[in-house]
C-alpha cells in the first residue's frame, strides 16, 4: 500500500476510514464545515512539516472548507473526486462523499494532486473562457463540469473557473487540449 508523505485533510472519520483502505496516510479531520482556528493551526503546522493535501467532498460544504483552508494556509495541494465517483451506490438516499468512493477512485485522485501557486501569474483569461464556451452559453455548465472532471480540479461556476485554473497554473493550451478531448468524446452531453 502506497505511503502518502503529506497529511491529508478530510471532513470526517468516515473519510479517514475509507482512505485507510486505499493508502497509508495520516489525516486531519475538519469535523465537517465547522472548521475552526484550532484545526486551521493543525493544518498550518502539518503544511510546514510535511505538506498538506486537501481532499474534501465534491459538494458545496466541501468546496467551502477547501476555500477556507486555501485562504488560511496558502500553497496547499488539492485532490479531487468527481461527483459520480463520490456518489453513494445502492442506497435510495442521495449522498456524496469521499466515504462512498471506491479505493481505485481515491488512489487515482491522490495520483493527480494539483498544487496551488501562491503568486500565480494568470494563465487563462475570462475572454478565453467565453471564447471556449465555458461562460455564457447554454452548455457552459455541463462543459465546465466535464472540464473539472477531466483536469481533476473539481466543478466550478464560471467566475471560480478562471481563478482555479490560474491558481493551479493550468494554461490556455492545456484547457484547449482537454476541451478537444471532451468534445471529441462528447463527455459533457
Amino acid at each position: 500500500m502506497e505511503k502518502i508523505k503529506e497529511v491529508i485533510v478530510v471532513e470526517g472519520k468516515d473519510d479517514t476510514k475509507r482512505l485507510a483502505l486505499a493508502v497509508d496516510c495520516d489525516t486531519i479531520e475538519t469535523m465537517g464545515s465547522a472548521i475552526n482556528d484550532d484545526i486551521l493551526d493543525q493544518i498550518a503546522l502539518a503544511h510546514d512539516l510535511r505538506g498538506v493535501i486537501v481532499f474534501t467532498d465534491p459538494d458545496g460544504p466541501g468546496e467551502q472548507i477547501r476555500k477556507i483552508i486555501s485562504q488560511n494556509v496558502p500553497g496547499v495541494k488539492h485532490a479531487f473526486l468527481t461527483r459520480a465517483e463520490a456518489r453513494r451506490k445502492f442506497k435510495t438516499k442521495e449522498s456524496i462523499g469521499i466515504e462512498h468512493a471506491s479505493v481505485q477512485a481515491i488512489r487515482e485522485a491522490l495520483d493527480k494532486v494539483v498544487e496551488e501557486r501562491i503568486e500565480a501569474v494568470p494563465t487563462v483569461t475570462k475572454r478565453f473562457l467565453v471564447q471556449e464556451g465555458l461562460i455564457g452559453t447554454p452548455q457552459a455548465r455541463q462543459l465546465r463540469e466535464a472540464l473539472g472532471n477531466y483536469l481533476r480540479i473539481g466543478y466550478t461556476n464560471g467566475k471560480q473557473l478562471e481563478k482555479r485554473l490560474n491558481m493551479f497554473g493550468i494554461s490556455e493550451e492545456e484547457v484547449k487540449e482537454a476541451l478537444d478531448e471532451i468534445r471529441k468524446e462528447r463527455i459533457y452531453e
